[in-house]
């Protein structure tokens, strides 16, 4: 049974942002995972009063299933697999979506970040935020580009996300707040009422306000 809990990814980057103001962090950056976390990330960094930019991670997808994934690729090729992958698939097909999406990483760096490199992480309080988690690959690889960028603090946040899946999250960032843990979690846009695929046009827009309100990283 699908159960609103947000208007669309602005209400729940709104809500996202007063839940994470009373934690106080220091020197915060909001680093979005395009394209559907990126409207959440921006309002919740306009609560916070802090900088935001994106960080862009990918999915790798199952060849023939799409919707599903078997790990992530991070912007600096860090990549996590799951370890029950390579019982289904050989290490042609993983090498070959590897590349793929390396490749998708690029054309989005180019066409939502100018080829611009992201700010300097060192000491930083980074808060990782996308609309929603399913599987957990893309924070995951997130997680570790931010570490091996010497931030002081990563701090996973979402609107939802299922209950072993925040556990698991729980395991790996120093923080991690996630507003809806539905029970009978299926997917993120359950609990959406206006839900779509974001395109990179909207993924400007955004960025274009971002940097006139003076918080684009």
């Amino acid at each position: 049974m699908r159960t609103v809990k947000f208007r669309d990814r602005s209400d729940a980057g709104r809500r996202l942002g007063e839940a994470l103001k009373p934690f106080h962090y220091r020197d915060p950056l909001v680093l979005a995972i395009p394209r559907g976390g990126v409207s959440v990330a921006f309002e919740a960094a306009r609560i916070l009063k802090c900088r935001f930019s994106l960080l862009i991670s990918r999915k790798l997808p199952l060849p023939g299933n799409p919707e599903a994934g078997f790990g992530a690729v991070a912007e600096d090729g860090t990549v996590f697999i799951d370890p029950d992958a390579r019982r289904w698939l050989e290490a042609s097909e993983i090498d070959s979506v590897i590349e793929e999406q390396k490749q998708e990483i690029i054309r989005r760096k180019r066409a939502l970040r100018n080829d611009l490199s992201l700010p300097d992480l060192k000491r930083k309080t980074v808060i990782l935020a996308d609309d929603g988690i399913a599987a957990g690959s893309t924070m995951r690889v997130s997680v570790e580009f931010c570490r091996k960028r010497e931030c002081e603090k990563t701090v996973i946040a979402a609107p939802v996300s299922g209950q072993e899946q925040k556990r698991q999250m729980e395991l790996i960032a120093d923080d991690v707040v996630i507003l809806e843990t539905p029970l009978r979690f299926q997917a993120v846009a359950q609990v959406y009422e206006n839900w779509y695929d974001v395109d990179d046009g909207e993924v400007q827009e955004i960025l274009r306000e971002a940097d006139e309100k003076n918080i684009l990283a």
